[in-house]
């Protein structure tokens, strides 16, 4: 049986863009982008998750706007539930864990490499 992790993204949005992270090259994922979060912990709402996630990989704080969806998923070594939210902040974001960023718009997120989980979520952004 493959390991199951619950996970938190925050799809951050600010005039109109999105913002969009590239995960590092290691493992399954390598490069491939996402909308920022990780593990939710032990005790942790989701929300809690995100936030703490949010202040340790990009040195930001975020208000959670509304939930989106959830994703599950499984990958060639894991399973994933992910939960997405929507998020905004006003400071200036640190990729401490990331090699890239972009904002982008919405019809331009199609353009990226995006990891298999975080597909449902752009297809949700478009219906909207």
């Amino acid at each position: 049986m493959k390991k199951h992790i619950e996970v938190v993204a925050a799809v951050i949005k600010k005039d109109n863009k999105y913002f969009c992270a590239q995960r590092k090259d290691s493992g399954e994922l390598a490069k491939k982008w996402e909308f920022p979060g990780g593990k939710v912990e032990a005790g942790e709402t989701p929300e809690q998750a995100l936030k703490r996630e949010l202040m340790e990989e990009l040195e930001i704080d975020i208000k959670i706007n509304k939930f989106i969806m959830t994703v599950e998923h499984e990958y060639n070594s894991f399973e994933l539930t992910m939960h997405a939210f929507l998020c905004e902040t006003d400071k200036e974001i640190v990729l401490t864990e990331h090699l890239d960023s972009k904002w982008l718009l919405i019809d331009q997120l199609s353009d990226l490499d995006w990891a298999a989980a975080d597909l449902p979520i752009v297809d949700k952004l478009k219906e909207v």
